[in-house]
């Protein structure tokens, strides 16, 4: 697929997730975009944003399909007006061999400071192995942090490994465990 429509597209990224919009924008702007490949692919964009009184927002979609799979990914992002700012993405990959990808992520910050940010994702392949992470991340007003992570993975022959990873301020504590397909503890494979 020629890499002009691809940047064409990239350049006009669109779309829309919801429940983040203000419901009324006195200034709104809309912009779409559909470029085709020579090879059957093709690449689809919108935007759109707008301001009034309760705010701004801006929000897009951008979907990409050719012979190795489809592509999503959404993003938006609005603010009160009075300081507070607010934000989700996600993202889907699925080929055509089976494998496929999600992402999801969100934020919020207030005007003193503090602010939170969660995320998470998945990865399915082909093959039967998965792998999934999930996380959140809090800030105060006076700073102070408060973060978790976990992460779970499977092999295609059964083996599963676990991760737990917390964080409050500059303490840190990791816990990790591996298993086989029968659910019996074993090493952990270190990288």
């Amino acid at each position: 697929m020629s890499k002009t429509p691809i940047l064409l597209a990239a350049l006009t990224l669109c779309g829309a997730l919801a429940g983040i919009v203000p419901e009324a924008s006195a200034e709104r702007v809309r912009g779409r975009v559909v470029a085709h490949g020579g090879e059957g692919g093709r690449i689809a964009a919108t935007r759109a944003a707008g301001a009034g009184a309760q705010g701004a927002y801006a929000r897009s979609r951008h979907v990409a399909s050719g012979e190795r799979g489809v592509a999503v990914r959404h993003r938006a992002i609005a603010g009160d007006g009075h300081g507070s700012v607010a934000g989700r993405s996600a993202g889907d990959v699925r080929g055509t061999q089976g494998g496929e990808a999600t992402r999801r992520g969100s934020f919020h910050r207030d005007p003193d400071g503090s602010a939170t940010r969660t995320g998470s994702a998945t990865v399915h392949g082909r093959n039967g192995g998965s792998v999934s992470t999930a996380g959140t991340a809090a800030r105060d007003a006076d700073g102070h942090v408060d973060a978790s992570r976990s992460t779970q993975a499977t092999a295609a022959n059964g083996n599963h490994y676990a991760a737990t990873t917390t964080r409050s301020d500059d303490v840190v504590v990791r816990t990790v465990e591996c298993a086989n397909a029968n659910g019996d503890a074993i090493a952990c494979r270190r990288r």
